[in-house]
């Protein structure tokens, strides 16, 4: 696919409907549904200013922290549990009455134990996106080819290479899968957790707008969410094709054949 191409993949779709946004919002007189124009202009105001590091940045960082500790805390325990098939069966019935729970609802809980500062908002983000990648790795640990099993015993491959280069390997691309969707999650609990005594972030920030009638500036603030949704997503594609360079280029070949 030539450059051209995918550019236009990338950007055709957004900029139609963008176009079709403006054109029809335009001129329009509805105080809840401004035009896009006024967004676009309440957009620059509001968030090109101090609001960009009061509000944005540290939201990102916590989404950031919690999304790292959940990936090491999923790919770690999903490893063990899924390569022990006693554990396994000992942790499943907990794991689904765990994963069951909403974690919006434990908002409350966390914060009794974790008080209300930005501890809270890590946890709360951390266990939602836990889930996706503990369960994935599980799954991916699980269905390690025994072939490549057997070959590792035949030429005592064990200890930390087996699990490094056959395990884990083996397993990534569903961990990858995983993380993949624990992002999107922490992305909804990251501005779920600014929505209880916050005073600060994105969550909070457009509640306030909400609540002040400031309409436009509160659409200007959900479309920071999706333009940061966008950034996250292609950083992580990014990553993902570094990653898995080696599952991609075997899915290449056997497509050629």
């Amino acid at each position: 696919m030539t450059l051209a191409r995918r550019i236009v993949t990338l950007l055709g779709l957004p900029v139609v409907l963008v176009a079709t946004w403006w054109f029809l919002s335009a001129g329009s007189t509805d105080f809840y549904r401004p035009s896009l124009q006024r967004i676009v202009t309440a957009f620059q105001q509001t968030w090109f200013s101090e609001r960009l590091v009061v509000d944005v940045l540290p939201s990102v960082a916590r989404l950031a922290v919690g999304y790292l500790i959940a990936l090491v805390i999923g790919i770690a325990l999903g490893m063990m549990i899924g390569a022990n098939r006693w554990l396994r069966a000992l942790c499943e019935p907990v794991l689904e009455f765990l994963r069951a729970i909403p974690p919006p609802v434990l908002v409350p809980i966390i914060m009794l134990v974790a008080g209300i500062g930005n501890t809270t908002k890590v946890i709360v983000i951390v266990s939602g996106c836990v889930w996706p990648v503990l369960l994935n790795t599980v799954e991916g640990v699980r269905g390690v080819d025994e072939v490549l099993a057997d070959t590792c015993r035949s030429y005592r491959i064990t200890g930390l290479n087996r699990w490094r280069h056959l395990v884990l390997r083996s397993a990534s691309p569903q961990i990858v899968t995983g993380a993949r969707q624990g992002l999107s999650v922490g992305i909804i609990l990251m501005v779920i957790s600014e929505l209880f005594a916050a005073s600060s972030g994105l969550g909070f920030t457009i509640v306030q707008f909400q609540r002040g009638f400031q309409i436009p500036e509160m659409w200007s603030g959900v479309l920071v969410l999706g333009l940061i949704g966008v950034v996250l997503a292609q950083l992580f594609t990014i990553a993902e094709r570094r990653i898995l360079a080696w599952y991609h280029g075997i899915r290449s070949s056997q497509r050629e054949w």
